[in-house]
């Protein structure tokens, strides 16, 4: 890989996976729009670990702090501080290793042909400008009832078609519910760290299986400057998000779709 190559996918991952728009929509246009050759498992297993170590960075004090008191509820039979909102990643994430595990066949064949990206990017685009107009924004993360787990949790396995976008679908979700925009946002954010970790986990076992080469230094650029540029996509994001709301990444989910259109049909 060249540079320029890893540089452009480090920060495609980077920014894409954390905003509603879509990493697999990006992924698949990169090389369309450049004519580069794919970049291999090891490269995303790299920059998967990068937008890992970035959320987990940023949400290291509420980590400490779930942790902790959902040991002491364990102990204590009984919720405890911050104790409810890791139930709730938790269970959350309950949906989708199920269906990761009963359709990863299909998500991997069917489903990443790019019509079935471009339509998943513009309608559930659309969907999320829905939930932004009608959800009722109320209430926050810590206020999560177990109905609103299901839902949010139910609708992450759904990410599992290309093109639908996790974070998207699930802050659709959690605005649908009466979440407002930052708590969508933060518990989508939470949400997604025993995701992606298992993701990265299946992908480095595949690597592990596979007998190409491993060009470390593509994977120390990919990963410092993927967790970098999560790192500020996820501040920016929680900043600007209840001053501009969902309608800018909605537009550019149609634009994204119709590029898609544009090339694949």
């Amino acid at each position: 890989m060249s540079l320029i190559h890893i540089i452009v996918l480090a920060l495609v991952q980077g920014l894409t996976e954390f905003l509603p728009i879509s990493s697999s929509a990006h992924l698949i246009m990169v090389p369309v729009l450049s004519d580069w050759p794919d970049q291999g498992l090891a490269f995303d297993v790299a920059v998967h670990v990068g937008t890992l170590s970035a959320v987990v960075w940023y949400f290291r004090h509420e980590i400490f702090y779930m942790t902790r008191d959902w040991f002491d509820s364990c102990r204590q039979r009984q919720q405890v501080g911050e104790s409810r909102l890791a139930w709730a990643v938790i269970w959350g994430t309950v949906p989708v290793v199920v269906a990761g595990l009963l359709l990863h066949d299909l998500v991997d064949t069917v489903l990443r042909d790019p019509l079935v990206i471009a339509w998943a990017t513009i309608g559930f685009g659309l969907l999320l400008w829905a939930a932004d107009l009608l959800g009722q924004r109320q209430r926050d993360e810590h206020h999560l009832t177990w109905r609103d787990v299901v839902v949010i949790g139910t609708a992450q396995a759904m990410a599992l078609i290309p093109g639908t976008s996790r974070s998207g679908i699930t802050m659709t979700a959690g605005l649908f519910m009466g979440l407002t925009r930052e708590a969508a946002a933060r518990f989508s954010f939470l949400l997604s760290i025993p995701t992606i970790l298992m993701a990265g986990a299946y992908k480095g076992m595949q690597l592990v299986k596979a007998t190409t080469t491993v060009d470390w230094s593509a994977m120390i650029i990919g990963v410092a400057l993927s967790a970098l540029t999560a790192y500020l996509c996820i501040h920016l994001f929680l900043k600007l998000l209840e001053r501009i709301g969902m309608l800018p990444f909605v537009l550019y989910r149609l634009l994204l779709g119709g590029v898609l259109l544009y090339f694949f049909i």
